[in-house]
């Protein structure tokens, strides 16, 4: 009892020590987001042991404090330029047993280091949630997870939406991928054949068109989830009957793609029927592509 009183004398000094009282900035009016809302971003996150969140524009540091809270091992640490709600929310975190995990900062947002985070909130108006947009492309890994309410990221879809009541959404940063990509398959009866793929990207939507000697095909149905990658490619090789379907599926390591390659082809007499062979697949980025390179006047197959 004396411990919690005194934790709650302490969050009620610190609510009304003196300090700036306006609100943040220009798009940065401060408005605590209602507890069922937090709630149910902190379950649209998904939060795994031993991650780590960060809130853009903390204010009273309820959505990283409920993180803490909500999941064992989490940690985080909320941003706001308003002190008099840093002092709150650190307070706050002290009352609620949280404090050896969660830290609060008087600092700007654009100075946030999300480097090192896998849960990004924030609850800002959409001007400046778009000005946030390229840093948090440039800084934050793959697979980070961005989790908002009611406003949203312009021409970056989200990826996840619980839109009961008042809307709460989540976007995953993808992998960059775009730009010429280079590979060689050896595969049994097609000998070893050399692939130039051009990657268009935008945020978490891509396709691609590929080259195979002087065959061009485009890609279907390519995913980017993170730092994972699956598409499609249906396309003759050499010495083989017919279209050949490939799936890839790979895992992003900078200018490098490493993973697998499903070829599917149809059982000879059955055309409903096919056999599955998996490969190892790398593929890697590079300045210069022989996709443009001269085709000639033959006929593709």
């Amino acid at each position: 009892m004396l411990m919690q009183a005194a934790r709650s004398l302490c969050l009620l000094m610190a609510l009304l020590a003196p300090g700036a009282a306006t609100a943040q900035a220009m798009f940065s009016l401060f408005v605590g987001t209602r507890s069922e809302i937090a709630d149910r971003m902190i379950n649209l996150a998904a939060l795994k042991p031993g991650e780590v969140v960060v809130d853009l524009g903390a204010g009273d540091g309820r959505l990283v404090i409920g993180s803490a809270k909500a999941r064992a091992g989490v940690s985080g640490f909320g941003v706001d330029l308003d002190p008099k709600l840093v002092r709150e929310a650190t307070a706050r975190a002290w009352v609620e047993g949280v404090s050896d995990r969660v830290k609060f900062l008087n600092q700007n947002v654009f100075d946030a280091d999300l480097s090192k985070v896998n849960v990004i909130y924030m609850w800002l108006f959409p001007e400046l949630q778009r000005l946030l947009r390229n840093k948090i492309m440039a800084e934050a890994r793959p697979g980070t997870r961005i989790v908002t309410q009611m406003f949203d990221m312009g021409p970056w879809l989200p990826d996840a939406v619980d839109s009961e009541q008042q809307s709460v959404r989540m976007w995953v940063v993808p992998a960059s991928i775009a730009g010429n990509w280079n590979w060689e398959l050896k595969l049994p009866g097609a000998g070893k054949n050399a692939y130039a793929a051009i990657i268009d990207q935008r945020f978490q939507q891509a396709d691609a068109v590929v080259r195979v000697n002087n065959i061009r095909r485009a890609t279907r149905e390519f995913k980017i989830n993170g730092n994972r990658l699956d598409f499609t490619l249906n396309i003759p090789l050499p010495d083989l009957q017919g279209n050949q379907e490939h799936e890839f599926i790979g895992t992003v390591k900078g200018d490098v793609i490493e993973g697998k390659v499903r070829l599917h082809r149809p059982v000879k007499g059955d055309s409903e029927k096919y056999d599955v062979n998996e490969y190892p697949w790398r593929a890697t980025r590079s300045a210069k592509t022989t996709y443009f390179n001269p085709t000639g006047i033959d006929s593709p197959r």
